[in-house]
């Protein structure tokens, strides 16, 4: 029986995690049962703001932090009892870049092989081959502290490929890199996804970031899991066009009133307002600010745009991811 099969010829989850639950000392809880399941070639996303939980996931995932509570196994070895199994068939890159800078780039990925019992030939002739993917093979021989910012990133990139992982987790992979930068990461990235059996987790408070690269977003907020989806069909579930109303006065009854309107097809209170989903912002807004009025609510602003994965957040949480929001 192959290890991408079960008894029941299902094939297996690259990453299942069942009601993982963390709590730290003074009973802070930075997982609330979390579960999700990842299958084998794609790339899941886990998306939310600073104390989402994102890193405390990732760190259970890879054995590094034990769950108070629940399960989590990849390619159904459990990441406690197999911890050994499951680090074998991992790479994993963290927010915090973690390099040794009186070592070349070359020997950053050769000693990293060798750690894992790697042959010294293996060791060579991968750590060339991945020096070219990321474009460092000029700067190969050079120390790490003459790399720039985006270059550490992609030597990170690198090392966590080195010994041919399954599964790789990616902690904020792109965190002050600059725009081409990123786009030089994601394009690594969906490179080894279609050229490979590879399995991606990344954790990113970037929108564009998610929706560019994820096969499936997963919102988190308070350590839980509050949507998740394909980017699309989670942007398209708010309708036609979103309108952002801020300011102040009762919400409760008002929401209940705008959803009755026909062309109102979402309608949520979050920070400091309201957030609709409608059919023809143009030509309806009128109508929406007119009953918004009428139930008390002193309008500050409306903002109208094309929806996107900040305000299919905003739906599911009540609060506005903001730009460089980080964990």
């Amino acid at each position: 029986m192959s290890e991408g099969s079960s008894t029941t010829g299902l094939q297996l989850k690259a990453i299942e995690v069942r009601n993982l639950t963390k709590v730290f000392a003074g009973d802070v809880r930075a997982l609330d049962r979390l579960s999700l399941s990842v299958d084998p070639g794609t790339i899941y996303a886990l998306l939310g703001p600073n104390g989402a939980g994102k890193t405390t996931a990732i760190s259970i995932m890879t054995t590094l932090a034990r769950p108070t509570d629940g399960a989590a196994r990849i390619y159904g070895k459990d990441v406690i009892t197999s911890g050994k199994n499951v680090r074998k068939n991992i790479g994993v890159t963290f927010q915090e870049m973690i390099l040794d800078d009186a070592l070349t780039g070359r020997q950053v990925l050769t000693y990293h092989g060798r750690l894992y019992r790697m042959s010294r030939n293996d060791c060579r002739s991968r750590a060339k081959e991945l020096l070219d993917l990321v474009d460092l093979t000029v700067a190969a021989d050079r120390k790490c502290k003459t790399y720039s910012g985006g270059m550490k990133r992609r030597l990170e990139l690198a090392r966590a490929l080195m010994t041919v992982p399954k599964v790789l987790f990616l902690d904020e992979p792109t965190l002050g890199l600059d725009p081409s930068g990123r786009v030089q990461i994601w394009e690594y990235i969906q490179t080894l996804v279609k050229e490979s059996d590879l399995t991606v987790l990344l954790t990113t408070h970037y929108l564009d970031e998610a929706y560019q690269l994820a096969d499936k977003v997963g919102i988190l907020d308070r350590g839980r899991l509050v949507v998740e989806g394909p980017p699309d069909r989670l942007i398209d579930e708010l309708g036609a066009d979103t309108i952002m109303i801020s300011g102040y006065g009762p919400k409760e009854d008002l929401v209940k009133k705008l959803k009755t309107l026909q062309f109102v097809q979402m309608a949520s209170a979050v920070d400091d307002g309201l957030l609709l989903g409608v059919e023809s912002s143009s030509k309806n807004l009128a109508g929406i600010v007119s009953e918004t009025l009428k139930c008390g609510f002193k309008i500050e602003d409306v903002f109208v745009s094309k929806p996107d994965l900040g305000m299919v957040f905003a739906k599911y949480t009540g609060h506005i991811l903001e730009k460089g929001e980080k964990e």
